[in-house]
């Protein structure tokens, strides 16, 4: 969306919002639905009033949204109950991060120029296997109406678009009318979908990135065991919402959360210790970490292990074995090599899993706690230079609102572990509450705390 296109919507966000948010376009979320997986995560790009959004989350998807219009975004936030982010297409740099992508009537307002690049970013969004829906006003070229810019398309014009991109599965496309009251225009849909990635046992990063392979994995697990050298924050936050839902309650009762253990070290000083904090938040919902104390040895363990439970047994397992750690750049754009032993058929998995349990099970393998996190802290001396990709990742702090500007004083935590008052800036962002628990981070630092409520 164009800065004008958004300008027109901040000026008439109610109008629009109350014009839209009720409409029934029920038919094209089954289309769409129906090549997902129960609970997959959807990126609702140019949200508007949040109506798709909220539809999505109330059937049980696990939904993430944005739109450019900061005065759209509240008022959907407020409609769906979550946050939306304000962002642009321009913005969007995930990577293989949703298995459904929902673009109703939102790119109809990139220009013909920038479709290419913007096409570009939702795809490489999208994880193998997964569909983008897309919608335009049924016609071609481009177009100013009432203050704003429009792109039309035709059904010919998207496979022309997506004859760009890889690994495009299906192309499907259809008409129809508008469903607003007193409304004649005529819409092209698309339904999008990316092929599976083969599936090989050498991951290589690069054009195959990790991370799509380790969230896959995960909702698929009833068991995940990893074992890493080193945890940067900028990393595990990639994780952090899958591990979060696999941590959760199953709605069928008979089901049991999934069991989560992590061992990272404190290996050259490298792991952050707001990534350690994260990891607190992760076992206060029922997940067993622990950190590794190296002391004169070494430690490079670069594992991740994935098993499905069944009859009391290991019906299947995947372990990735290699040269990843969890940093943003070793989980998606480094050349990084990862090898997956599948279980059955290679028995690799098991004995990597009892050497898991041996390691996990050692005298220098620590339960982390507050104490032991704000000790290290204290005694870290970070290197100087990167002894691995990632390992000098650091997080840039999040931009405070006007809003938080104003309370950055009103507010204190007092930790339930360390039994410290902290003062900081609030980041909206960043605040959330879990398990009984609130956790807040500082907008200028970083920090991150929990606390009983």
């Amino acid at each position: 969306m164009t800065s004008d296109n958004a300008s027109y919507y901040d000026g008439h966000a109610r109008e629009f919002f109350d014009a839209t948010v009720s409409v029934d376009i029920s038919p094209l979320y089954e289309v769409f639905l129906a090549k997902l997986p129960v609970g997959a995560t959807i990126l609702d790009a140019g949200c508007g009033s949040g109506r798709d959004a909220r539809a999505f989350r109330d059937r049980g998807y696990r939904v993430t949204a944005f739109d450019a219009s900061p005065a759209l975004a509240a008022l959907a936030a407020e409609h769906c109950g979550f946050e939306v982010e304000v962002r642009g297409f321009t913005d969007v740099g995930e990577v293989g991060a949703y298995d459904g992508i929902w673009a109703c009537a939102s790119l109809l307002h990139v220009s013909l120029a920038q479709m290419p690049d913007t096409l570009g970013r939702l795809w490489r969004a999208l994880r193998p296997g997964g569909c983008l829906y897309l919608s335009f006003k049924l016609g071609r070229g481009e177009r100013e109406h009432e203050g704003r810019h429009f792109t039309d398309a035709d059904d010919e014009m998207l496979k022309v678009w997506f004859d760009q991109l890889p690994d495009v599965a299906s192309i499907e496309s259809w008409i129809t009318a508008d469903r607003r009251p007193g409304r004649e225009d005529r819409w092209v849909n698309g339904l999008v979908c990316r092929a599976e990635r083969p599936v090989g046992k050498l991951i290589t990063g690069g054009d195959d990135p990790f991370l799509p392979h380790l969230l896959k994995s995960i909702g698929r697990a009833s068991e995940i065991d990893i074992a890493v050298a080193f945890v940067k924050t900028t990393g595990l936050r990639l994780l952090m919402p899958d591990l979060l839902v696999a941590l959760s309650p199953a709605e069928d009762a008979r089901q049991t959360p999934c069991c989560v253990r992590i061992l990272t070290s404190d290996y050259l000083d490298v792991t952050d210790p707001e990534a350690l904090r994260l990891l607190m938040l992760l076992q206060e919902q029922g997940a067993d970490t622990r950190v590794f104390e190296v002391g004169d040895a070494s430690f490079h363990l670069k594992a991740y292990l994935f098993a499905s439970a069944a009859d009391g047994g290991i019906a299947e397992g995947t372990a990735f074995v290699g040269s990843s750690n969890i940093s943003r750049q070793a989980l998606t754009d480094g050349l990084e090599w990862n090898y997956r032993a599948s279980y059955p058929g290679d028995d690799g998995f098991l004995e990597a899993r009892r050497k898991f349990e041996e390691l996990f099970a050692h005298r220098r393998s620590l339960p982390l706690t507050a104490d032991w996190v704000e000790r290290y802290e204290q005694r870290r001396v970070p290197l100087p230079r990167a002894v691995a990709p990632g390992s000098t990742e650091q997080e840039p702090p999040p931009i405070p609102t006007e809003i938080q500007c104003v309370f950055h004083a009103n507010w204190t935590l007092i930790p339930r572990q360390t039994g410290h008052s902290f003062h900081g800036k609030l980041d909206s962002r960043s605040v959330a509450t879990r398990g009984g628990s609130v956790v807040l981070q500082d907008a200028c630092s970083g920090q991150v705390f929990s606390s009983s409520e």
